[in-house]
């Protein structure tokens, strides 16, 4: 596994992770950015034929 793929999972982990706090804090500005860098590391995967497993 590449540097590139480590790193993006990596941030999609605590992207996740993030998330997951926000939205139990009730943090919808957070939970809205978060879930924004969630699709935007989405979509750089696919574009670079990486396979998300979430």
């Amino acid at each position: 596994m590449g540097e590139f793929t480590t790193t993006i999972e990596t941030r999609l982990n605590q992207a996740y992770k993030g998330l997951q706090e926000a939205t139990a804090n009730g943090d919808d500005f957070l939970a809205d950015t978060l879930t924004a860098e969630i699709e935007d590391l989405r979509r750089l995967a696919v574009d670079h034929g990486i396979a998300i497993e979430r």
